[in-house]
């Protein structure tokens, strides 16, 4: 099958039945646990100058909101696809799902900073239990033709998270119902996730599980500690003074993801059943697919961290007025996803990926422009929408077949946990990306902020998206060739 009609128009999954009992609503009820994780780690940024106001909340604990539930995410995807394994992928995707249901309404409802960044963490675990439950439940439901378009259907599912949660969470606050605010974002999951859970029974069939017999405990610990050793100093240290701590938390990171790494052989070598098959790595194709997706998730998350920052402190924008300037970038993001396979063809059946990138970073380019030329002044929000459908379009090119991609060619049997790696590194690399982010622009920003302090700062996190967008189509230039044979 040719690489185009892995990205072949998503909305036609819909209507595809699947091989293996799973039809159009079991898709739509795998997909709406996929976009309720996707939109909560987007749709907190409009509502974080809220949060901030609210609750009196500092920086550090601003980015904890976000990069908190991503990590949390990122720590837990692997061991949560080998539940799935143990204990059945439909009953860890319901476990999953009523769990984020009701980390939702503890976000909604917590009372201070504190609580809402734990009860974020909390909803992060639930949405590593849910998630890799999709990608796998789709590998085994369908087949064929309708496989791939399930999984073109889940690429555009993740950018829509994305690029709506601006937009949704700008319309929550506006609405205001019950005078709730910037915590309707959080409580709109309950009614969907309660649906969700109602017809999951019905409408998912129950599929055959990994047969992996135990559950690497030691794997699951050193890839945990690994991950938040590297997150967690970047995103509390610049603003404690880069405390001793921090810098221990860094230099240890290393030993641990080594140790994970060694660990993970021997368990393999002794006949075990190892998080990560170490036969995975030694894929050329795949683990270029891994650092193409690393480099672009750490520009994804932290270009919509760093807009809703500028258009709602920068700018002086009400809520929902940043949500409809984010709508021009979902605009740009929908209609290149929707194109996918008429580029493909256009570009010799292979999605141009590395095209996409360099539109996004023409569009990061641009958009320095605009900011730097127009700083403070009114015109740079009506320049800023057009080029925001650019910076769209070039998402859309790269997050809708990215998926399809990676996981391309792999062995059946290593599907699952591949799915799982690749989800870790998706969410791990968005925590980073914020954490990253955050040291520049608030950096930049210094202690006393005004319009053109916020100008320059998101014009310092623009040159940051720019190079992670190189970064992207020099990766998945060097990925695409041909792997040397044995």
């Amino acid at each position: 099958m040719s690489q185009s009609s892995n990205i072949a128009a998503p909305a036609a999954s819909f209507s595809s039945a699947a091989s293996r009992g799973a039809g159009t609503l079991g898709l739509w009820v795998m997909l709406s646990g996929t976009f309720l994780v996707v939109l909560d780690f987007f749709i907190v940024n409009v509502a974080l100058p809220s949060m901030q106001r609210e609750l009196r909340a500092s920086a550090g604990t601003l980015q904890m909101v976000v990069a908190g539930y991503g990590l949390a995410t990122a720590a837990g995807l692997i061991t949560g696809g080998r539940l799935g394994d143990l204990f059945g992928r439909r009953r860890m995707f319901m476990l999953g799902l009523l769990l984020f249901t009701l980390a939702s309404a503890a976000c909604g409802l917590a009372p201070n900073a504190e609580l809402l960044v734990a009860a974020r963490v909390l909803q992060g675990l639930a949405g590593a239990l849910l998630q890799p439950q999709v990608l796998a439940m789709i590998g085994l439901a369908y087949t064929g033709e309708s496989r791939a378009r399930a999984f073109a259907a889940y690429g555009l599912t993740l950018g829509l998270g994305a690029t709506l949660g601006q937009l949704v969470g700008g319309l929550l606050i506006h609405a205001d119902p019950g005078g709730l605010g910037w915590r309707s974002c959080f409580l709109i999951n309950v009614p969907i996730g309660l649906l969700a859970l109602v017809l999951a029974p019905r409408a998912i069939p129950p599929l055959a599980n990994g047969g992996n017999s135990r559950l690497d405990l030691a794997g699951m610990l050193l890839v945990a500690a690994g991950s938040v050793a590297v997150v967690l100093p970047l995103v509390e240290g610049r603003e404690q003074g880069w405390p001793l701590w921090s810098w221990l938390c860094l230099a240890a990171s290393l030993p641990l993801l080594a140790a994970f790494a060694f660990q993970q052989r021997r368990l393999a070598a002794n006949g075990g059943a190892p998080l990560v098959a170490p036969v995975l790595l030694a894929n050329r194709r795949f683990v270029m697919g891994l650092f193409t997706t690393l480099a672009f998730y750490v520009g994804n998350a932290s270009l919509y961290f760093v807009l809703a920052l500028y258009l709602q402190q920068g700018l002086a924008l009400d809520p929902l007025s940043s949500g409809l300037v984010f709508t021009s970038l979902a605009v740009g993001f929908f209609a290149t996803s929707m194109a996918g396979a008429r580029l493909a063809r256009r570009f010799g059946g292979q999605p141009p990926i590395a095209l996409g990138a360099l539109v996004l970073a023409v569009g990061h380019a641009l958009q320095f422009v605009n900011v730097a030329g127009w700083a403070g002044h009114a015109h740079v929000v009506a320049w800023m929408v057009p080029l925001l459908l650019v910076q769209g379009a070039g998402l859309g090119m790269v997050m809708a077949p990215l998926v399809s991609t990676v996981l391309a060619g792999l062995p059946p049997q290593h599907a699952g946990v591949a799915s799982g790696v690749l989800s870790m590194v998706q969410q791990a690399s968005n925590a980073l990306g914020v954490a990253l982010i955050g040291i520049l622009f608030y950096g930049r920003l210094g202690g006393a902020p005004d319009a053109a302090g916020y100008a320059s700062a998101f014009g310092v996190a623009l040159v940051y998206l720019m190079a992670s967008a190189l970064l992207v189509a020099v990766l998945q230039r060097r990925g695409s060739r041909p792997q040397p044979k044995a």
